[in-house]
């Protein structure tokens, strides 16, 4: 129907009018709207340069890539100086997987215009999916130097800076002050007296913000919490900016009393609708990653305002009260000063894990008992692989001989380079396989052909070892010093693990090596860690959510104690 009534108008208008009024519902987020009207632009002009330029956008936007890499390279045919269209090619690459060439088309859209600031981001971004994180770090500087106010290539700056070994919390604590200064400060204006009922014991109305209610880490990991929330003590409302949504963003949406959507709406927009909502307590599930609302933070719409989940870290705003973390992240008594936050720690776990689909796929038998060889593995992002962690890697699989390892990593030069560091340290090029990132079931069952996981390092991995003990496979981590380097700490000490954490590089090479040879010891390991999961917190998604709800209630009740009133109702223990 949307089609046929286009279809009159498009006979009554020139194409250029048309095509500034898809224009317009494009910039309104109304995808579908727009992709057909391009559509019928080209029916009628197969050149029309716009129309191809844009319908590719939409097909990056609704994440059909490849669609989106011919539309808009036969856009740059037609105009081959087109500095906007080279940008928006280079991402539908880099999201294809195919980084090089995405690199190469960021180059030749800053060839044409060095000014262009989302090719320097998005620049940034690739070479951080690379693991380049100079360049990264570099790439994004350029962004902000030429527009100081682009609020996201500062949050990416700060991603880059939490994978990069060469930055301490106290760099990225400073970094976090600059972004809280530069582009949360001037939305004060915007903060309103909070008239909510002061009653510290009625039903709260929470309100979460995310862009990733869908397959994602956060989307995933969010479940437990939201299908086990106590709806006598909570009322919860998604917020949610998800431009593709996918069966998890159903499920969400399904678990949410309400749900409202954020696409289109700016910040100050979305402020106000939190507002109307009367939301209590509002929660932050994606700090500095990609598509984040922190903006929407900054103006302060709820009285209470918390970060959690998208990372164990800190904004740097300063209207957020609180972040969420647990006693393995941040152990009473280290330094604090690096949040902005102030740090509510849950008694056992910043996560709770849902295997999903999981369920259904069975731990295998230890793979070296067939082989004879030992697969070590890592399925974490690409990014969080350095130099650094190549040495520290290189003596383990040095003293188990033989033994192979298994990484995961889109095609490109960064697979050679990974080979060539390990060379300089005497593991040769056959012992290290690649995988290309895939479905998540498929990613899933890549942990059948893992004896032994070596966790990265500063960066740990978090749902990815989640993953790996559901799968059997344990994960050898190296305990550091900032809350994302004692993520393993944390998994390993709600297992009841400790023993596989190394607390300097020696012992984490000296545990590895000795369970790798241990093979008595790691079919034990497989054929019990499931059980170990499924017993533990790190699955008990009702305690969970009593846990979070708990702190809640703790946050809230400071809130109302500057001018407390007789509760009138009481929330069931």
């Amino acid at each position: 129907m949307v089609g046929t009534a286009y279809s009159y108008v498009m006979a009554q208008v020139t194409a250029q009018q048309a095509f500034e009024w898809a224009l317009q519902h494009h910039q309104a987020d109304r995808l579908r709207e727009a992709e057909d009207i391009y559509r019928q632009i080209l029916a009628q002009q197969p050149d029309h340069f716009g129309a191809l330029h844009y319908l590719g956008v939409i097909a990056h936007q609704m994440g059909r890539h490849d669609v989106a890499v011919d539309l808009i390279r036969k856009a740059i045919n037609l105009n081959p100086n087109y500095a906007e269209a080279y940008c928006n090619l280079g991402q539908a690459l880099k999201d294809m997987g195919q980084m090089d060439e995405a690199i190469i088309t960021f180059g030749q859209a800053l060839a044409i215009n060095p000014d262009l600031v989302e090719t320097h981001n998005n620049l940034g971004i690739a070479f951080k999916d690379k693991a380049q994180l100079d360049a990264a770090v570099a790439a994004h500087r350029q962004a902000l130097a030429r527009k100081p106010d682009y609020f996201q290539a500062h949050s990416n700056l700060i991603i880059d800076m939490n994978y990069h070994p060469g930055f301490d919390t106290r760099a990225i604590g400073r970094e976090l002050g600059r972004w809280n200064q530069q582009h949360a400060e001037p939305l004060k204006k915007f903060i309103q007296p909070h008239a909510n009922d002061r009653d510290p014991e009625r039903r709260l109305r929470i309100g979460y913000v995310s862009p990733d209610f869908r397959i994602h880490p956060v989307g995933l990991l969010f479940l437990p919490v939201l299908e086990n929330h106590d709806r006598q003590c909570v009322e919860v409302f998604g917020y949610a900016q998800v431009s593709t949504p996918d069966a998890i963003t159903e499920r969400s949406r399904a678990g949410f009393d309400t749900w409202r959507n954020l696409v289109g709406l700016s910040n100050v927009q979305v402020a106000d609708l939190i507002r109307q909502d009367g939301i209590d307590i509002l929660v932050d599930l994606a700090l500095h990653t990609a598509d984040n609302r922190l903006l929407v933070f900054a103006c302060k719409p709820a009285p209470v305002q918390v970060t959690w989940l998208g990372y164990p870290g800190s904004t740097g705003l300063k209207t957020i009260d609180y972040r969420l973390s647990d006693p393995y992240l941040d152990p009473p008594g280290m330094d604090e000063s690096v949040y902005s936050e102030q740090t509510i720690r849950l008694p056992h776990s910043f996560w709770c894990y849902d295997p999903l689909e999981g369920r259904e796929i069975p731990v295998n038998l230890l793979p070296a008992l067939n082989s004879g060889v030992v697969t070590f593995g890592c399925l974490n992002n690409f990014c969080k692989i350095n130099d650094q962690l190549l040495s520290l890697w290189a003596p383990v699989l040095r003293q188990v001989e033989g033994s192979r390892l298994l990484l995961l990593a889109n095609e490109g030069d960064h697979r050679q380079r990974t080979i060539d560091r390990l060379g300089q340290e005497g593991i040769a090029p056959h012992r290290v396989e690649f995988v290309s990132r895939q479905s998540h079931r498929k990613y899933l069952e890549l942990y059948s052909r893992i004896d032994l996981g070596l966790d990265s390092f500063p960066y740990n991995g978090h749902t990815t070892s989640l993953d790996s003990y559901w799968m059997g496979v344990p994960v050898v981590t190296l305990v550091g010093q900032s809350a994302v380097s004692r993520a393993g700490w944390c998994q390993l000490s709600n297992l009841g693990l400790r023993e596989l954490a190394g607390q300097t590089p020696e012992q984490f090479v000296q545990i590895a090596v000795d369970l790798a040879k241990d093979l008595p010891r790691l079919k034990e390991l497989r054929a019990t860690l499931r059980q170990r999961m499924a017993a533990s917190p790190l699955t008990d998604g009702p305690r969970f959510a009593r846990n979070i709800e708990s702190a809640y209630r703790q946050m809230w009740r400071k809130w109302t104690s500057a001018s407390s009133t007789e509760p009138r109702a009481t929330c069931p223990k």
